[in-house]
């Protein structure tokens, strides 16, 4: 079926006011919820193909993560779809406010590879809670995690509500050239901003989870034997392929060989050379592109592989912002490390980037904390810790700059795909007629009075 003819059968289911049931949207996220508990062991099976992730990532990063979602979206509902009553200003006499959250209409939801489950169906749920109807577009990098969910969901779902469409770089131009209510993209800056333009010839809004170099500041008071294994764990989740994992470390000079010490203790502690914990790179391209980034003189911990598309844990020291490391975001187990001297000096370098998604900073002092998160710009972040902000679905989860804009998880999942309607309902008892020209003294004397 064209992807034209696709959309315009899902305007058309929209319309008909199906999707905006309380009960509609209950069912569909109670059918996706039984899709992910019956299909389970094949939906593991297909991300190990892809990736190579361990059982542990396969669940907590992906199956897992979507079944909490979907079941705490259940859950609330109800609350989420509810009209709220507002406050109005006494120049109301006699009104009452309200605003109701209702669904935009037919969205497109585009996935990335590196969490080719969790990144996809997450939105979805949100987009389904909301009273949408959908198209998804999976990511071609991944082809078993996205035959899976094309095979099973068009399967599930009537298309006219949810349909999943496959294919690389000319389904995703063929998408963009339509009219959808609203684009979920994850991915990178570069083909955030062409998402982002073809969506303005439609005036589309759109929600751009992107990427961009994630700092770690490590302060001369932090517990470096603590930080090292909540670094490495951070980085090295999904063989660094996250959005959100620490990109590079700066480190003050004055513990910069203590922390080393501690980084490679861990290492080879949690990823040794027989370790099968380690996931792999998501293709050849993708792994030559890696290789390219490192600088042999300055690797302090590498061991060699031989599985194909596995990469070690890779960390260097005595980088410098000129490095090619520094150069681009590097969405691999690569660890570069650089040293400050004064924690002013690393903001302000820190600042000369765009602003990133994510900021992590390790320190046992409450000044270090409240500077860095007053003075720093960036998505989300962690104080003593990597990546388990985003496990929190109370916290809204995006970016900021050129890290994308527009969030979700929880609630703000529900938000980001509906339009807050607000509206007033005024009494016909009675009816102020200083409000009504022609207006003498007293009148503006009273409007004065109302509006002071």
């Amino acid at each position: 079926m064209e992807l034209n003819e696709v959309l315009k059968k899902q305007k058309a289911y929209f319309n008909s006011n199906i999707t905006k049931s309380y009960d509609f949207r209950f069912a569909m996220l109670s059918k996706l919820e039984a899709f992910m508990q019956d299909e389970q062991a094949a939906i593991e099976e297909a991300l190990f193909k892809d990736l190579h992730k361990s059982a542990f990532e396969r669940y907590a990063t992906e199956v897992g993560f979507c079944l909490r979602t979907v079941r705490e979206a259940k859950k609330n509902l109800k609350k989420w779809m509810k009209v709220r009553k507002e406050k109005t200003p006494l120049t109301q006499i006699g009104s009452k406010s309200y605003s109701m959250y209702e669904p935009k209409g037919s969205v497109l939801i585009i996935g990335p590879f590196n969490y080719p489950f969790q990144l996809l169906i997450d939105p979805l749920i949100g987009a389904m809670a909301a009273g949408n109807t959908v198209i998804l577009k999976p990511s071609e990098h991944t082809p078993h995690t996205e035959e899976l969910i094309a095979e099973k969901l068009n399967a599930l779902f009537e298309p006219d509500y949810l349909h999943v469409t496959t294919g690389g770089k000319e389904t995703v131009e063929a998408l963009l050239e339509l009219s959808f209510d609203h684009i979920f993209f994850t991915g990178s800056t570069t083909v955030g901003r062409i998402v982002y333009q073809a969506a303005a010839k439609h005036l589309t809004p759109v929600t751009l989870e992107l990427g961009g170099k994630s700092p770690t500041i490590i302060e001369k008071t932090a517990k470096l034997d603590l930080a090292a294994r909540r670094i490495v764990y951070g980085k090295y989740l999904n063989a660094g392929q996250t959005c959100i994992a620490p990109d590079y470390i700066y480190v003050d000079a004055s513990v910069q060989k203590a922390f080393e010490k501690e980084l490679q203790k861990v290492l080879d502690d949690f990823y040794p050379e027989s370790s099968d914990h380690l996931g792999h790179i998501v293709s050849q391209k993708h792994l030559e592109r890696l290789e390219k980034l490192v600088d042999p003189d300055k690797v302090i911990y590498q061991y060699e592989t031989e599985a194909p598309l596995k990469m070690s844990p890779t960390v260097m020291s005595g980088i410098t912002w000129n490095d090619a490391v520094m150069g681009e975001e590097i969405f691999g187990p690569i660890l570069p490390i650089l040293t400050f001297n004064t924690l002013t000096d690393a903001i302000q370098r820190i600042k000369a980037y765009p602003k990133p998604l994510a900021l992590y900073l390790f320190t046992e002092n409450k000044a270090v904390m409240d500077q860095v998160f007053s003075e720093l710009s960036f998505g989300n972040g962690a104080i003593n810790d990597t990546l388990m902000q985003v496990a929190n679905p109370n916290l809204p989860f995006g970016g900021v700059g050129d890290s994308g804009f527009g969030a979700y998880h929880g609630e703000a999942s529900f938000n980001v795909f509906s339009h807050r309607k607000t509206y007033m309902k005024k009494s016909t008892r009675f009816d102020p007629k200083f409000l009504y020209p022609p207006y003498d003294d007293k009148q503006v004397a009273m409007i004065k009075k109302l509006l002071k």
